[in-house]
């Protein structure tokens, strides 16, 4: 290899593939019939869901005494499952946005499915203030301001819990019409290739009458990137404001203010190792290699690793804080996680979250598919645990000691737990099935600039081997505006 081409980073597009080769790619699961393979994964999930619709039906019957709460445990599974389900929505939103205004191209493979992923997770998120509810028929008019004879009763607008309402309907508003807006060329493509008029007819009121056209992509281009600016902050301000609900109270192991940066980065965390997880299984079912290649697993575990670290600073700093204040309250929450007997959540958090990511500073475990999967499945174990040691451990035993407490959830808990998992999978399955799960004309400006840099470092020779140099039909194919 000659030296100008050392410097080269790897390509983000696998295979010398035309235009035409990587539209047919990433429509053709959805052009063809779904597999055995997609029917028993999609079985299993709404199986899940139905069960889990079951017990939520149960506790909306008899109320939240299905639940394993009790007066000094007023909350359980129902926050800890809500606050790791608004987490695992961040990735998307960071990935599309932020890596965006970046110019981060490596994000091009992965973002659709990672903002769809950001959306089912909101929706499994948004379930249990609802069912923390009992009775949400009653409980939900709260939220707006209703009219009555002594004129309208506003809501409290000082309460951290009407603050969660409008900063993740906000965040779910703006996510999904930034979703609908990438989407646009894509189902343009699939009502120009399918042969069935009912599919021609929705793909083609969706596609909102796009033909491709300069000024088209123009428009569009300015409207992806005003939404990237809109949806940007809502990364940081949604979890933000989820962290208030626990850092506006005076519940030792609550009050305190490096909760809001270290929600974010653990939101952040858990969202990419959900991503990985998905990802790494889908490119493999759906062929996709090529597109969604290791290259990317590799940023992802960067990331992963980097947000790993910051959580983990925060878990010490949190001990740090409680000792130097010297409130006896404070230091005994703390040390009672460590020590207390509800310690071992507490030690599956800090291995899954803070030892075992440390094995990506090894380039090999973060480009080996099977360590990378099972290192995010152990991401999201110990991230849901670090929501309930924050609830639970900090609630059990609180001033008085006559009042201590403790917590078993019921196998209602478990089973809409179980639920939310198969609604997330059920929708994200339905997604990959009639939505390409890669953006077609990202995918493709990638490639393109693939090219350019190959050319501009007269790399021509080494980069056809790599996928890198343009074939002559390519360069045909190639529009101006892609």
């Amino acid at each position: 290899m000659s030296s100008h081409t050392s410097h080269l980073r790897a390509p983000l597009i696998l295979g010398n593939r035309t235009m035409a080769q990587l539209t047919d790619d990433i429509l053709s699961p959805i052009e063809r019939k779904p597999t055995g393979l997609w029917w028993l994964a999609f079985v299993i999930a709404a199986s899940a869901a139905a069960l889990g619709c079951m017990a939520i039906g149960v506790t909306f019957y008899n109320g939240i005494g299905e639940w394993g709460l009790n007066r000094t445990i007023g909350w359980g599974f129902d926050i800890t499952n809500f606050v790791f389900w608004v987490g695992i929505g961040h990735a998307g939103t960071l990935i599309s946005a932020i890596l965006h205004l970046f110019r981060q191209k490596w994000r091009t493979s992965i973002n659709r499915s990672a903002e769809a992923m950001t959306l089912f997770a909101v929706i499994c998120a948004a379930l249990f203030p609802l069912i923390h509810m009992g009775r949400p028929w009653f409980g939900v008019i709260w939220f707006v301001p209703y009219p009555n004879m002594r004129g309208p009763l506003w809501v409290n607008f000082r309460s951290p819990l009407l603050w969660d309402f409008f900063a993740i309907s906000t965040y779910f508003t703006i996510s999904a019409v930034f979703w609908f807006v990438g989407l646009i060329p894509d189902f343009a493509t699939f009502r120009d290739r399918t042969n069935s008029r009912v599919k021609r007819a929705i793909y083609g009121a969706l596609s909102l009458g796009w033909s491709g056209s300069n000024k088209h992509w123009t428009h569009y281009e300015t409207v992806y990137l005003l939404l990237a600016g809109l949806a940007a902050p809502l990364v940081l301000s949604v979890h933000t404001i989820v962290s208030f609900d626990f850092a506006t109270s005076v519940i030792p192991g609550w009050h305190t203010t490096i909760f809001p940066p270290y929600f974010v980065a653990g939101a952040i965390f858990s969202g990419f190792a959900m991503v990985l997880t998905l990802l790494i299984i889908a490119r493999k079912v759906m062929k996709l290699e090529h597109l969604i290649t290791v290259e990317h697993v590799d940023n992802m575990a960067k990331v992963i690793v980097a947000t790993g670290m910051m959580v983990g600073l925060a878990y010490g700093t949190e001990f740090l804080i409680a000792w130097y204040t010297g409130a006896n309250y404070e230091g005994f929450a703390f040390v009672n996680r460590a020590t207390g007997p509800m310690a071992w959540s507490y030690w599956i958090m800090v291995s899954c979250n803070v030892i075992s990511p440390q094995i990506f500073w090894f380039r090999a475990a973060r480009r080996n598919m099977v360590v990378v999967f099972v290192m995010s499945i152990f991401v999201n174990i110990g991230m849901w645990f670090e929501r309930f040691v924050i609830i639970v451990t900090s609630l059990h035993r609180d001033y008085l000691p006559s009042s201590w407490a403790s917590y078993t959830p019921t196998w209602v808990e478990y089973t809409i737990l179980l639920g939310t998992f198969g609604i997330f999978f059920s929708a994200f399955l339905i997604f990959v099935r009639f939505v390409p799960a890669v953006s077609i004309g990202e995918v493709k400006a990638v490639r393109m600039f693939a090219h350019r840099a190959a050319a501009s470092s007269g790399a021509t020779a080494a980069g056809a081997v790599a996928g890198l140099a343009p074939s002559p039909a390519a360069a045909k194919e190639a529009p101006a505006h892609v």
